[in-house]
């Protein structure tokens, strides 16, 4: 499976993020998308997932142009997008939401492969998702990349107010992923974390890649820290 931007142009009203853009993801591959904030990473992914409309370009699914796409299209055919916002419901329990991210008629099986992946949401079905702690709810946003069996999946900024122990378990979880030959975008605030998992990297700035090249080439580049400034923690 692949997925593909190109010449793409996207923005918010009168204001233009991504100009004659192109940009490509296919099953198997890891890409670390770095760069600092309004450098325009989220709404890449929100571009390829249909979450905002082209101003222009293409959106390609498997080479076949795409029209009219939305959301739900790309979803049912095996894209997953894990936004920074954790996309749960708060006033669902912890079995709804999974079962909810679950094919039909698979609840009980995703029920089985969510807990396997994040054994802690077994202690917590029948409590509601918005009591969960920051890091349980990244853990059952990200649950929905295991049981819907993506081939590709978009993570934007899985990091944000987690603590290093719950850091260390969802990164196992996105290196697993990746062994499963699952594609991988990463919009990550911590670089090292990021490029210890993808092959490779692009480095966004305003709009533009200024650093398209494997992750081992961007550690070794001497311009590394000019390339994301203060951004790395």
């Amino acid at each position: 499976m692949k997925l593909q931007l190109e010449r793409a142009r996207v923005g918010y009203g009168q204001t233009t993020v991504l100009r004659d853009f192109s940009f490509s993801i296919s099953a198997g591959e890891v890409a670390a998308v770095l760069g600092p904030n309004g450098a325009g990473k989220s709404t890449l992914l929100r571009a390829l997932t249909a979450m905002v409309p082209l101003n222009g370009g293409r959106l390609f699914l498997d080479d076949q142009p795409l029209t009219r796409p939305t959301p739900q299209y790309l979803a049912q055919r095996g894209i997953c997008h894990i936004t920074e916002r954790r996309s749960i419901f708060d006033g669902l329990t912890v079995r709804d939401n999974i079962r909810l991210f679950s094919p039909r008629r698979e609840g009980a099986a995703g029920l089985e492969r969510a807990t396997s992946a994040f054994p802690v949401l077994g202690r917590r079905l029948g409590q509601l998702a918005g009591s969960l702690s920051g890091g349980e709810q990244q853990m059952l946003a990200l649950s929905r990349a295991y049981v819907c069996a993506p081939r590709i999946v978009l993570v934007d900024e899985v990091s944000l107010g987690l603590a290093p122990v719950v850091l260390d378990e969802i990164f196992e979880f996105l290196a697993a992923l990746a062994r499963q030959g699952v594609g991988l975008i990463l919009v990550e605030q911590y670089v090292e974390r990021a490029l210890s998992i993808a092959a490779h990297a692009y480095v966004l700035r305003r709009g533009t890649f200024v650093f398209d090249g494997s992750a081992q080439a961007l550690t070794e580049d001497a311009a590394f820290d000019s390339y994301l400034g203060a951004q790395a923690p």
